[in-house]
């Protein structure tokens, strides 16, 4: 019989081994990469823990304040048993407020992400910042001034004691007071240089009589400077001679605006439209619309001081890929925001050769046994 009939050819490439020895090589190549990961710590690393470490302190001061004082906790709105989630109405609340919100700021890794920011304007011990702060998230204040501490960055800090639901709007336990017992316990490095009552036109407009005096005479019994002026431009102008008495405008090397305070946005409604984040002088240009009072923040912008602006939580935390409002509080220097897992790029290309060296071998070794075969082939034997 002839030599053909009995053992047929078959290539290399489809030979059931070799296919089989293929996919075992590729299986292997596979596991390999996967194993193979490099982790990217965040240049930030140190500083962001140390904030995080300093919030984390804060809050647990803060709450053992208000244990200290046989204070309820609402666990239903407060999950997290932090003791600093305000409540839906009282004399000093100035408008509605976002909880989850609230809540997210109350999270210590919060104070990374602010470190985070300030490194992208590139800010470093010694430098002096302005801030502008509300009553409406203690938590994102408390944020700030760590980070702060923790850089070694000098804050010149001015405050509106009004707050929104959920805030810090408790008539015994303003943000005055939370400031007064971190700077007491040496947690944040300065208090305000001055402070106003807040709300609307920054003057407490929506506010009852009682609500204006007790922030009134919260900010007396702190000896903070009191701004309340006639107009809303007045007490604008007021708050930036403040920042020009400390050092002039142009000469600081950034401005914080934590909140929605009127005083620090003006009255113009595209400026509640700013993402949070790092904001310049260009992107302040394209929003701002004539008309409107312009507030502190814009004033510092168009000094080309780099700006941070905290507010629109949302879409900060999904900048940074946190959790908004978790429960519970996740743990300090673990996520994205503190390094990255990434696969080895040098072992995932060296698999990625080696299979496609094993293919392309057998494919060669194949097409050179196929045409060896043709040419040593004799048709006729066959007939």
């Amino acid at each position: 019989m002839n030599n053909y009939k009995k053992q047929p050819f078959i290539p290399a490439i489809q030979k059931t081994t070799t296919l089989v020895a293929l996919s075992f090589l590729a299986l292997a190549c596979f596991i390999i990469a996967m194993n193979f990961k490099t982790i990217d710590v965040s240049p930030s690393y140190k500083h962001k823990i140390k904030a995080a470490n300093l919030m984390q302190e804060a809050m647990r001061t803060l709450k053992n304040h208000r244990m200290e004082e046989s204070i309820f906790i609402d666990i239903e709105n407060d999950p997290n048993e932090t003791g600093l989630v305000g409540s839906p109405f009282s004399l000093i609340t100035t408008d509605e407020g976002d909880l989850d919100s609230k809540l997210t700021t109350l999270d210590p890794n919060f104070s990374a992400v602010i470190v985070e920011l300030m490194y992208q304007l590139k800010l470093k011990a010694g430098d002096t910042v302005a801030v502008l702060m509300t009553g409406s998230m203690p938590g994102a204040n408390i944020a700030v001034l760590t980070a702060c501490k923790a850089l070694e960055l000098v804050p010149i800090t001015i405050t509106s004691v009004g707050a929104s639901q959920w805030g810090a709007n408790q008539v015994d336990f303003t943000w005055l007071d939370m400031e007064s017992i971190l700077y007491d316990n040496e947690l944040i490095s300065s208090r305000s240089i001055a402070a106003s009552i807040g709300g609307r036109n920054d003057m407490g407009r929506l506010l009852s009589p009682s609500g204006r005096e007790i922030i009134t005479d919260n900010i007396a019994s702190h000896g903070i400077p009191l701004i309340r002026k006639d107009r809303l431009a007045d007490n604008i102008q007021h708050r930036v001679n403040l920042f020009n008495s400390v050092k002039s405008s142009e000469t600081y090397d950034a401005v914080i605006n934590v909140g929605g305070g009127v005083a620090s946005l003006g009255t113009s409604f595209n400026l509640r439209l700013l993402p949070p984040g790092v904001i310049r002088r260009n992107l302040i240009q394209d929003i701002i619309r004539p008309g409107g009072i312009e507030g502190v923040f814009s004033k510092f912008l168009k000094f080309d001081v780099p700006g941070l602006h905290i507010l629109n939580i949302r879409p900060l935390t999904q900048q940074f890929k946190m959790p908004f409002a978790p429960i519970p509080a996740p743990e300090i220097g673990v996520g994205g925001l503190y390094a990255i897992e990434r696969y080895n790029v040098w072992v995932a290309g060296i698999c990625l050769l080696v299979i496609s060296s094993s293919v392309l071998a057998v494919g060669i070794h194949s097409k050179r046994k196929i045409r060896q075969h043709l040419i040593q082939h004799e048709p006729d034997s066959l007939l």
